[in-house]
């Protein structure tokens, strides 16, 4: 696993490096003192996961991990402050931890992170003959893509809406992206892929589709517009 380390200040960047060598499989490939120069690094040097600071000049982690969406990158914030854990939260993170922080709750963050990494390798499957495989309350299923209506992300699982039944699985959503057909299905969300030839309807701010509304982000509406050639 590829991971930076992304924090103002020298002794939290060295602390961290530190704990980092003690993990088998994570290497430390860069470390930057400013969210702004990780972002620029991370356009053309994406990595696994991001040790992030929050509370930086000129753009703040949280920041950083906004404009990062659609990338799926794990994030595990290192902050002093309280009272940021709500809204880092709400990002899908995979941890938050408060400075100072142990060396065994290290383990805990980078055990959650672990989790997350392994589960894109794993759970789907395409065939040739157009079916997804699912493990589905450890039963491996086949579904049929035709049938997939969307997938929507809750947590560390990612929910498959079909019209008679929804499949769960453990795994994300970068996973699912990969390994759904692109000429049938876009990413219109950081926790919504739709089948573009279920749509019903556009509107305002969302798309439905069998009688739900799903949110269309900002940063997905242009390619939406594009694919569904709408002027």
């Amino acid at each position: 696993m590829k991971a930076l380390i992304v924090d103002d200040n020298d002794i939290a960047r060295t602390t961290l490096a530190h704990l980092a060598k003690q993990i088998p499989g994570l290497t430390i490939v860069s470390e930057f003192c400013n969210a702004i120069d990780a972002y620029n690094h991370l356009q053309n040097n994406p990595v696994d996961l991001i040790f992030l600071d929050i509370e930086m000049p000129e753009m703040t982690g949280i920041e950083l991990t906004k404009n990062l969406s659609g990338k799926d990158t794990i994030i595990i914030f290192t902050s002093s402050k309280k009272e940021y854990a709500l809204e880092a939260f709400e990002l899908n993170i995979a941890d938050y931890l408060l400075k100072p922080f142990t060396p065994a709750r290290f383990l805990q963050a980078m055990s959650k992170a672990q989790t997350i990494f392994d589960s894109k390798k794993e759970n789907i499957q395409i065939s040739k003959d157009e079916f997804l495989f699912v493990r589905d309350s450890n039963i491996t299923r086949r579904l049929k893509l035709d049938d997939i209506f969307y997938a929507e992300a809750m947590g560390d699982y990612v929910k498959f809406y079909t019209k008679e039944k929804t499949f769960v699985i453990h795994g994300t959503m970068k996973a699912a992206e990969e390994r759904l057909p692109k000429e049938n299905f876009i990413r219109v969300h950081r926790s919504y892929i739709i089948s573009i030839g279920k749509i019903d309807t556009l509107q305002d701010g969302g798309i439905m589709i069998n009688g739900k509304f799903i949110p269309v982000a900002d940063a997905y509406r242009k390619a939406l517009n594009i694919r569904m050639n709408v002027f």
